[in-house]
């Protein structure tokens, strides 16, 4: 008998964990190959990822979300998902930590509803989610001071990320953004204005094998402490 989708998605992140030295229990391991399944089924009657990336759903959304989490600063408590989309890097990163608690927020309605579902059917109790744009007056209002930790597949530059950041923020806290291309940039505009809390920034190469050798893909991961 073939194997199952989700077994295939399984021997996938394996493969990749045992090649990167990353090496998450194996209940972990089972819960991403089923978020993932879960993913690629939702994505037939909404747009969660985009079509290309449906084949290599583990490498660029489930192994790189959960990756990560090997660049988390120490006592960290509760961390901000900002444009969660399909619960990326969210959920990964609370089957791989729970114990942090999360709240993943997306400001698309269809998609929090999946990943509701999502969070139901993983029987994740550490994290929830919600509909919302987190600059809002209502959400500002309802989590400030609330998260040590942001993280975010950041579309939006870093000196946007800061600002949505600092009243939900306690006094203490880090970004963790995954972005591409050359950042220099966007760092220097944001150095500049937020000269005065920004503690330490640093920029991680992602690279990781056999896929992404020397980070040809250019991926990268930003961690910024804020001090306010």
């Amino acid at each position: 008998m073939p194997p199952t989708k989700q077994e295939v998605y399984l021997k996938e992140l394996q493969n990749f964990c045992w090649d990167n030295g990353f090496n998450p229990e194996p209940m972990r391991n089972e819960r991403l190959a089923f978020f993932a399944n879960l993913v690629v089924e939702k994505n037939k009657v909404i747009n969660l990822v985009s079509r290309k990336d449906v084949d290599s759903i583990i490498e660029n959304h489930i192994f790189i979300s959960a990756y990560i989490t090997k660049y988390f600063p120490e006592k960290i408590t509760k961390f901000l998902d900002i444009g969660t989309g399909g619960g990326f890097p969210g959920i990964p990163i609370a089957i791989m930590r729970p114990d942090l608690r999360g709240l993943l927020v997306d400001s698309t309605g269809k998609k929090i509803e999946a990943v509701k579902e999502f969070i139901d059917k993983l029987k994740l109790s550490n994290v929830t989610s919600e509909t919302a744009r987190v600059e809002s007056p209502e959400f500002i209002e309802k989590h400030k001071g609330s998260f040590d930790l942001i993280v975010s597949r950041a579309v939006v530059p870093i000196i946007i990320l800061i600002r949505y950041a600092l009243p939900l923020i306690k006094e203490k806290a880090f970004i963790i953004a995954m972005k591409g291309g050359d950042l220099n940039e966007e760092f220097q505009k944001a150095e500049l204005k937020y000269k005065s809390i920004i503690k330490k920034s640093t920029i991680y190469e992602l690279a990781y094998k056999p896929t992404n050798l020397r980070n040809k893909k250019g991926k990268k991961l930003v961690v910024i402490e804020l001090q306010k």
